[in-house]
């Protein structure tokens, strides 16, 4: 879409928000997924390698959080403000013509 267009009909920053999103979401996979390989680990130098790699997808998840709720994308610490921005969000994607 049109960047001037994005603009009026607030789709920019609904792009913003969805990326954030995504990005979080992977985030947090990620430290789940290397939570488990950690346990798995059959030595103790793949054990630190995977531990550090841990810790970052930690602190990229920290990053990502504080980014939204700084933007106001994301509210981890208030349910209704979240369901109501899920909600906007839903009648946001249903109301786009294709």
């Amino acid at each position: 879409m049109n960047p001037i267009l994005e603009y009026l009909t607030g789709f920019n920053t609904m792009t913003d928000q969805v990326i954030a999103m995504d990005f979080l979401i992977s985030a947090k996979s990620g430290v789940r997924n290397y939570a488990m390989a950690v346990t798995e680990a059959a030595t103790p130098e793949i054990k630190a390698t995977l531990m550090k790699h841990l810790e970052e997808a930690i602190f990229t998840h920290e990053q990502i959080s504080t980014y939204m709720i700084e933007k106001g994308f994301y509210h981890p610490f208030n349910l209704d403000e979240q369901i109501q921005l899920d909600l906007k969000n839903i009648e946001t994607a249903l109301s786009i013509k294709f």
